[in-house]
């Protein structure tokens, strides 16, 4: 794992709650616009997984609110951490922002509307497209993993945010097929059985994404005191994943410091469950985003 990398940050976007986030932009989602200006005729051109490159990494990503479209470091690493891998055939995402059991599947046709599952941002946030290509035959093998009995589509829900913002920094062009699983419960070991059924999507360049937050405190925003909470639970999640011990995360309640804090619900850690279980092996992963943004942990991580 790389070391902790704490970024201090000076407050001045509103966000819903009436918070603020450290993020300034007089047009807001403007670090996405310059983004797509500069990169993508090179998302365009990266080269699509073959089956040479061997099976792709499980990852898992702080997703961030619609805000972390103003942030031009953020997306800048979600874009370069894409670009050292080849780009997948297609991508299979669990978001913390939709549980539903059993499994079931965004609508998987071309160009499916996002579900713009927030409120109280500036209206552009709930403009920006993110029109992805006709992802039926990941839908129909993702079926074929999961059951004999088909795998609901909701034709009228697409993804959500926890979903596209990642994936319109990792994959501007919206050139890769894209489905979103729901999370069958909040049960880590749920999260982490669902990943191991889908493991074998990874040898077919199929990429495995959990999407969720390191730390998702709310609280520290009020108490910034409390980030010695979330940065300790952050710590121990690095430890443990250095361990590959599954164990200690599926129990992480009970294990790790701050918990509370830095998970008042579970919705933003199990995604992390989902890849560790899609992972050949849980001790392999590696930090490729570590921020601490806002009192909370931003780290994403990469299994192999």
């Amino acid at each position: 794992m790389k070391e902790l990398i704490s970024t201090t940050t000076t407050s001045s976007l509103a966000s819903p709650d009436g918070l603020t986030s450290p993020f300034s932009s007089r047009t807001p989602a403007a670090a996405y616009d310059d983004l797509l200006a500069r990169v993508l005729p090179q998302a365009r051109e990266h080269r699509v997984w073959n089956p040479s490159d061997g099976s792709l990494p499980s990852l898992f990503v702080s997703h961030g609110a619609p805000f972390t479209l103003d942030d031009p470091q953020w997306l800048n690493d979600l874009f370069d951490w894409a670009r050292s891998m080849p780009k997948p055939r297609a991508v299979v995402v669990v978001s913390a922002h939709w549980e539903r059991a059993p499994a079931a599947m965004s609508r998987a046709s071309a160009g499916a509307p996002l579900h713009y599952d927030f409120s109280g941002f500036h209206p552009r946030y709930k403009t920006l497209p993110y029109a992805t290509p006709d992802a039926g035959d990941l839908a129909r093998r993702l079926t074929g993993l999961l059951g004999r009995t088909p795998v609901h589509e909701f034709a009228d829900r697409g993804l959500d945010h926890g979903a596209f913002i990642p994936l319109m920094a990792m994959y501007p062009a919206a050139d890769v097929p894209v489905v979103q699983l729901s999370m069958p419960s909040l049960d880590p070991s749920a999260l982490l059985q669902l990943g191991t059924r889908l493991r074998p999507l990874r040898e077919e360049g199929i990429l495995v994404l959990g999407s969720g937050f390191m730390t998702h405190s709310f609280a520290v925003f009020r108490r910034p005191e409390l980030a010695a909470d979330t940065t300790a639970f952050d710590e121990w999640a690095v430890d443990a994943l250095t361990r590959g011990d599954a164990d200690a995360l599926t129990d992480y309640r009970n294990k790790a410091p701050g918990a509370t804090v830095a998970h008042p619900t579970a919705d933003h850690f199990v995604p992390l469950l989902l890849a560790v279980g899609a992972a050949d092996d849980p001790g392999s992963a590696v930090s490729a985003i570590n921020r601490m943004v806002m009192g909370n942990s931003t780290r994403s991580v990469r299994l192999t």
